[in-house]
Formats: structure tokens, C-alpha cells, sequence
């Protein structure tokens, strides 16, 4: 059996860090949309083997295929730790094929990794004829990542906690994100999230306190703004002090074109959304001579 799964990119149009955790980790409270650009998983399910115990080795091997050499294929790669979790958490016997089709940008804040990871959690459940129920799925995925639960949600959703308490935006806050265009760039190089983190613990002062980010995010919600007077992120601070080619192109996109670009979670991709009259194609021209060929340009929409 031979199951495709996609697995899209997110952005945070709302990401506020409320404050750092006893156990190491962040509060946040966030809107997240997938968008409708992003990976490919295949998983072709292994035969099951006979008596022989090799054999029956064999078929429960998980194995990834990536045509990007960057891509890593052992224990750090959430897709083969989803697929592992996901046989110990339902008893499921069998072993699976991973092929990987990469868009999605590393080291960008687009959430590849995590969407890897439910998307194989999906293949296989699929795979395994259904063993997990949708409760189970969301306990698995916040195990392997706190932004991992978000992409069990085919929709724009608001995120607490580290990001594993996720919950679908209002039908009335949807209605304003659902099939938004966007253009989302990111430059030649990635930003390491538990840095970022860690500059914001040595700043000090970047966090939002927890009662105005809900306020903000439940102002926005009984209202009828754009998404456009909801984008925050309280972690462009600590990125922008290192990476000034990041708030040196958003302030040109700002000036020249009259958008709001932001950074999508820990960075280092930005986004802006966009009319469906802007001029995409002069848009892209500022973002390549600002950050040269290298750098990645995606027109998409907000699922």
C-alpha cells in the first residue's frame, strides 16, 4: 500500500511569548494558518515477513529517501522519531517507505519539520488501518514538538501553552485569513530556534505578559479588522539584533509597496500578505536584489 500525504508550511501572523517555563520551555499564545505551498510525504507500506526474524526486522524498518542532501536521515529527523512513536504508542507491526519531496525552506519558521512529522503520523495511521484514533494522534504529536499539533488542524488555529493546546480559530476570525494571498521569503540562511529562545532569555525584555496577548488576540476577534492589525512577534527583536539584512528588506517592502511584513515564528523567513492586485513580480525583484538570487520567493494563500 502507497499512501501520498502533503504537508504544508504554517506562518504566525500572532506569535507572542508570554514568558519562560519552569521546565525550560516557552508560554506563547499564537495564531498559526497552514498555507497551501509545502512538502510531499510518500510512505509505501513494508511487506510483513514470515517467521524468520530477520525477515520480520526488515519489514518494521523505517527508512526516509530525500532528494536534498541536507535533509537528515537518522534519529534527528522527526519524520523516522514520528514513525517510531507512532509504532510504540499503537502496537503496529509494520514498517514503512518514506519518500520526501522538500519545498518547504530549513531553518525557516515555516514549521517543516513538524508538518514532516504529523504527516507521517497521518501515512501511517492510514498504513496501519486507522489504529489511532484523533485523540491519539494530537497526544503523539506533542510529544515530538510543541508546534507539532497545529497540523492536525486543516485550518488556522489559535495556539497556548508551548504550543501543544491548539484550538481552530472563530468561524469569524477564519473568514478573514481563509484563502488570503501571501508572499513568504526567506533569505540564504536559516535561524536556529533554541537560539532564539535563548536570546530572548538573555534580553529579558522582550515578552508579552499573558493578559495582553489575549487581549489583543480577543480585540482583534470581536471585531471586523483585517488580519493585517493582528501581526505581532515578540521574537523579532532578539533576530533582527544579529540578522539586520531582516529588518533592513522589511522596512524597504514597507516604504516601497505599503505592506506589514513580519517574521514567521523564530524566523528566518518573513512574510507579507498581499492584495490580489499587488505586484508580485516587483515584490520579488526588491527581495532578491536585497538578499540576492539565494533567497527563497513563494506566492501561496492561507489555507
Amino acid at each position: 500500500m502507497r499512501v501520498t500525504v502533503f504537508s504544508p508550511a504554517k506562518i504566525n501572523l500572532f506569535l507572542a511569548i508570554t514568558g519562560r517555563r519552569a521546565d525550560g520551555f516557552h508560554d506563547l499564545v499564537s495564531v498559526a494558518a497552514p498555507l497551501e505551498f509545502g512538502d510531499e510525504l510518500v510512505a509505501e507500506g513494508a511487506a510483513l515477513g514470515g517467521a524468520d526474524a530477520a525477515a520480520k526486522e526488515e519489514a518494521s524498518r523505517f527508512t526516509l529517501a530525500c532528494e536534498l542532501p541536507e535533509v537528515p536521515r537518522d534519529e534527528t529527523n522527526l519524520i523516522l522519531r514520528a514513525a517510531k512513536l507512532f509504532a510504540r504508542a499503537t502496537g503496529w507491526g509494520g514498517g514503512a517507505k518514506f519518500q520526501l519531496t522538500k519545498r518547504i525552506p530549513l531553518g525557516a519558521g515555516l514549521g517543516g519539520g513538524s508538518s514532516n512529522a504529523v504527516a507521517a503520523l497521518r501515512a501511517l495511521n492510514q498504513l496501519a488501518g486507522g489504529r489511532a484514533s484523533e485523540t491519539d494522534l494530537a497526544a503523539m504529536a506533542a510529544q515530538l514538538g510543541s508546534d507539532c499539533a497545529l497540523f492536525l488542524q486543516n485550518a488556522p488555529v489559535v495556539m497556548r501553552g508551548r504550543g501543544e493546546r491548539v484550538e481552530t480559530l472563530p468561524e469569524a476570525g477564519r473568514a478573514r485569513l481563509s484563502g488570503r494571498r501571501v508572499i513568504v521569503f526567506k533569505p540564504a540562511f536559516g535561524i536556529a530556534t533554541p537560539w532564539a529562545y535563548a536570546r530572548m532569555v538573555a534580553r529579558g525584555g522582550d515578552y508579552l505578559p499573558v493578559a495582553e496577548a489575549e487581549g489583543r488576540l480577543a480585540s482583534w476577534l470581536a471585531g471586523d479588522a483585517a488580519v493585517e492589525k493582528i501581526l505581532f512577534n515578540n521574537m523579532e527583536p532578539a533576530a533582527f539584533e544579529k540578522y539586520l539584512a531582516l529588518p533592513v528588506l522589511l522596512a524597504r517592502l514597507t516604504h516601497a509597496f505599503g505592506l506589514a511584513p513580519r517574521m514567521s515564528g523564530s524566523g528566518s523567513a518573513c512574510f507579507a500578505l498581499l492584495d490580489e492586485a499587488a505586484p508580485t513580480d516587483e515584490v520579488t525583484r526588491v527581495i532578491r536584489e536585497s538578499w540576492g538570487p539565494a533567497a527563497d520567493v513563494i506566492v501561496t494563500r492561507l489555507t
